[in-house]
């Protein structure tokens, strides 16, 4: 394996830890930071064979990398050090939700129409919009310019969650079209009949 691929296996290996943390605790919606770990390991495939005290120290790694981000909070609660889900590890809750959602409708019936993604993000915000185009790449959209992306399927709820949690605003437009003119390229794309 190359070490560009083991880097990148890495970081989707962190990156699913860190979900099934936050994952966990909004469902609880507050936990104490001693149950963390290894129970919530049970909801990632592959990484219960390891050893307990290798997934808890993980599980307090992923939580303070969740609180770094602004997804959790630590509070301390009648003597205990407890975990709880802000708003933004909610949206970020959500926005995996939605990504996950959209795996499953590929392949699906489509309704003959395109959803179109088009921003205007200036360059001094020139991070989130690298961040839209990463997201809008993970999510299985196809780039048909630097910043218009296209899906077959309907992703009106990611796009309202993306424009929220970037406060994006106006920068950021949903299109529904019938047609695109010379579409042969994007429908074999998509596997669409």
């Amino acid at each position: 394996m190359g070490q560009i691929e083991e880097k990148s296996r890495k970081r989707r290996k962190k990156e699913n830890i860190q979900q099934a943390v936050l994952a966990a605790i909004g469902i609880a919606g507050i936990l104490a930071v001693t149950m963390i770990a290894p129970n919530i390991f049970q909801a990632v495939p592959g990484l219960m064979g390891r050893k307990r005290y290798k997934l808890a120290f993980q599980a307090r790694t992923a939580s303070s990398r969740l609180a770094i981000k602004g997804y959790v909070r630590f509070i301390l609660k009648n003597g205990k050090k407890w975990i709880e889900i802000t708003d933004a590890g909610r949206r970020a809750l959500l926005l995996e939700h939605e990504k996950a959602r959209l795996d499953v409708i590929q392949g699906k019936r489509w309704d003959k129409r395109y959803r179109l993604v088009m921003f205007d993000i200036p360059q001094k915000r020139k991070n989130t919009r690298d961040s839209v185009r990463r997201l809008l790449r993970e999510c299985g959209f196809l780039r048909l310019q630097d910043s218009v992306w296209v899906f077959p399927y309907d992703c009106e709820e990611l796009i309202v969650l993306i424009k929220s949690d970037m406060r994006l605003g106006k920068d950021l437009l949903y299109v529904i079209v019938d047609s695109i003119e010379n579409d042969g390229w994007i429908k074999k794309h998509f596997g669409l009949g």
